[in-house]
């Protein structure tokens, strides 16, 4: 039997509303994969819509966890961080991918801070810098086209975009560090939805895209960057582990649209594990 994988995820823990940890465990554990977490925060809700949410920071606590399992001599064939809940966490995860990341350890970063144009308004205006260092030390990056801007230091342009302009982005975001990006929210005609990566070792862009669902969900963007680790680790290439969490992500969206969901409380995606896995 083939050797099970093992991914380690750092991300907040919202107890309610699809989002960060609640969804990053079960998409790479029904993908067969052995999932860790490191819980950045624990949040009753998730941020965005709703308000009077608990929040519980636990920077403290990432170190510890990180040395004892470097103790235990635990090895990792990914380290996939999200949403942080303090700029002081970005260089305590930066040293925390020091110590457990091996030689052939995947490290996928996605930049969770801002969408809409718009930073989250829980981090201060020097957020992106930091995690500008952050992707620096990713193999791969995930960020939406917001994330993108501020990255990068740009003005935040609302879509459709041409494929000159993703394509400059996604060289200029492998120019901070990383050996791939990946661009969310990517549209070139206003009708289709989609991501757009990046490969500098073979120089090859590609993109995969939907029709476009009306709406705004939260959470997908977790759900895309799961999946798509989900979909890397099980030997996807990144053009067919693209293809495969854009799938995975619209049929949630499309699920979620149909049982006219709440949309706070995130996708269905859920529904779509079984299929899911045993596509990979």
């Amino acid at each position: 039997m083939e050797r099970q994988k093992r991914a380690a995820a750092i991300h907040d823990i919202s107890c309610f509303g699809r989002c960060s940890l609640t969804v990053a465990l079960p998409v790479l554990s029904a993908a067969g994969i052995e999932t860790s977490v490191i819980p950045t925060a624990v949040l009753s809700t998730h941020t965005g819509g709703f308000d009077g949410f608990t929040y519980r920071d636990l920077t403290e606590d990432i170190l510890p966890i990180v040395k004892h399992w470097n103790s235990l001599n635990l090895g990792f064939d990914a380290i996939y961080t999200g949403f942080l809940g303090s700029f002081e966490q970005i260089e305590i995860v930066m040293e925390a991918i020091r110590i457990i990341r091996g030689k052939d350890t995947l490290v996928v970063v996605d930049p969770v801070m801002a969408d809409n144009g718009e930073l989250y308004s829980l981090f201060p205006k020097e957020f992106p810098t930091g995690m500008r260092k952050l992707c620096a030390v990713a193999d791969i990056i995930v960020p939406n086209m917001t994330e993108a801007a501020l990255l990068l230091g740009e003005d935040y342009r609302e879509p459709p975009y041409t494929r000159g302009e993703t394509s400059r982005l996604l060289c200029a975001l492998c120019e901070l560090g990383p050996k791939k990006s990946v661009l969310t929210g990517v549209s070139y005609d206003g009708e289709s939805l989609g991501a757009a990566s990046y490969d500098s070792d073979t120089g090859e862009f590609g993109y995969y895209g939907v029709p476009r669902i009306g709406g705004m969900y939260h959470g997908t963007g977790d759900v895309f960057a799961s999946a798509l680790v989900a979909a890397m680790l099980r030997g996807h290439s990144l053009a067919s582990a693209i293809r495969a969490a854009v799938d995975f992500t619209v049929n949630s969206i499309a699920r979620s649209k149909e049982a006219g969901s709440d949309n706070r409380y995130g996708v269905n995606f859920e529904a779509g594990l079984g299929e899911f896995a045993a596509g990979l």
